[in-house]
């Protein structure tokens, strides 16, 4: 009985496996789309979006989309960071469209440090492994892929859908596409609401589903100069007034201040579902935060791990120091960049102004750099049911059993830009990451063969939920 059942249970798996891996529809033309846009070169050294966008409109052409809904724009002077839009129409003109968003540009990669060419895609042990396998070219690859699938179909839904390609996310010299878009073209890219990069679901080290996550806001960076001058003088006469002494002695103020905790929906959420897949000390610390931000026990546990740190409120930590202008003569001048990753809603200004009161010292200038980008002060979108509704049905059908928990973003994606401007914008893709979350921005960049064709297949259902929704 037992070889019986051990034979019966081999079968099962090897159903299951085959079932895995047979072909999606269109799964051979999306893997060719998919390694000409991973096989662009983006970064901002040698590469083109320009070029990767153009790639994209021709195939949307000939897949039948008229001239009339690409629009492939560049900003002036920058020939090489431009992007593309693309309108899917709806059946009822008046509905407001469901934007999809992913950048194409790719952080910078030397072939001496990889162990395979960076810019060409290889398949390899269940992983495709590139630069920009992952971040981003694969949810860029997904929705250009969709709006290629639909049009195959002649599928109508009652919103329209939009595909917004832009460069210069990653912030390595080229313009923001999406910022720019949303200064510039905000008639191009106008929406209900975006779904963007930002989320995605967890695997275990046993490659085990452990959860999917929704994106409903992110953190800003913004960073303060902090600048003590001084007369000087010869370094024989030293004086108590040094200016890297005074400078040394506000930043030790700044290492010990916390700012306080702010939670918003996607924290509570996040925090409420976590607590009991997490349990122990930090599951029953997650509970008490959410029921009391003010708790300063269950702050002191949770604070602990760096990450859950990161999304209970503002951060500020210094990351650069200049002093000086000579060996033998008093500093002049002492600077500090202190980086801040400020919560959503909260100012760039109410943030300086909690550093000057920390520092508590008038001849310690806590400086704002010019033109405070505007995302330091966006909120977070809300985390409706006509949201997360859809996610929680498809996710539910593709991995039963997985709980949909919303994230803070400490970091950034392209996001805010978008929220300032009035469209809501949400992370989520379906894309199942190893917890080495597909080592992106570093060497040997991937993503599980599985994982991107699952996610394929989960943003075609659940942007068809979408675009049938009503307002």
């Amino acid at each position: 009985m037992l070889k019986i059942a051990a034979a019966l249970a081999a079968s099962t798996l090897l159903a299951g496996a085959a079932h895995a891996q047979a072909p999606q529809p269109g799964e051979p033309a999306f893997r060719a789309l998919y390694k000409e846009l991973v096989e662009t070169n983006t970064t901002f050294s040698a590469g083109s979006c320009t070029l990767a966008a153009e790639r994209m409109a021709a195939r949307l052409k000939a897949a039948g989309f008229p001239d009339s809904d690409l629009t492939l724009f560049a900003p002036e002077g920058k020939p090489k960071d431009g992007g593309l839009v693309a309108v899917y129409p709806g059946r009822d003109p008046k509905a407001k469209a469901v934007l999809l968003l992913a950048h194409i540009d790719v952080v910078e990669a030397k072939r001496e440090d990889w162990e395979r060419d960076p810019f060409t895609l290889i398949e390899e042990n269940g992983y495709f492994y590139a630069r920009g396998a992952s971040d981003d070219k694969a949810q860029a690859a997904i929705w250009t892929d969709l709006m290629i699938r639909l049009r195959g179909e002649g599928y109508k839904g009652r919103r329209p859908i939009k595909l917004a390609l832009t460069c210069g996310e990653e912030g390595g010299g080229q313009v923001n596409g999406a910022a720019w878009l949303a200064r510039n073209r905000r008639e191009l890219i106008d929406a209900a609401f975006a779904l963007n990069e930002g989320a995605g679901g967890n695997l275990d080290a046993a490659g085990k589903r452990i959860t999917h996550t929704i994106q409903a806001g992110e953190k800003s960076s913004t960073s303060f100069r902090l600048e003590v001058t001084n007369p000087g003088g010869h370094s024989s006469r030293p004086v108590p007034d040094n200016a890297i002494y005074r400078l040394a002695r506000a930043l030790d103020r700044v290492s010990a201040y916390e700012f306080p905790v702010r939670l918003n929906d996607a924290t509570r959420g996040y925090f409420t579902k976590m607590a009991g897949l997490t349990g122990g000390e930090t599951g029953a610390a997650m509970t008490a935060i959410v029921a009391n931000p003010q708790d300063k026990a269950a702050y002191a546990v949770l604070a602990k791990d760096s990450n859950l740190h990161a999304i209970l409120g503002t951060t500020c930590i210094p990351t650069m120091l200049s002093a000086g202008h000579a060996q033998n003569a008093l500093p002049q001048r002492a600077t500090a960049t202190v980086n801040c990753r400020i919560f959503p809603g909260e100012s760039v200004e109410d943030v300086r102004q909690a550093l000057v009161a920390t520092v508590a010292d008038p001849q310690v200038n806590v400086i704002a750099p010019p033109g405070n980008p505007a995302r330091a002060n966006v909120g977070a979108p809300p985390l409706t049911p006509q949201i997360v509704g859809p996610i929680e049905k498809i996710s539910e059908q593709m991995w039963p059993g997985i709980p949909v928990v919303p994230i803070l973003q400490a970091g950034g994606t392209d996001a805010g830009p978008l929220i300032a401007v009035g469209i809501p914008t949400y992370g989520v893709s379906g894309i199942f990451y190893d917890p080495d979350l597909g080592r992106l921005h570093g060497l040997n960049e991937r993503i599980g063969v599985q994982s991107l064709l699952e996610a394929r297949e989960f943003s075609y259902r659940l942007v068809k939920l979408y675009a049938a929704q009503k307002d």
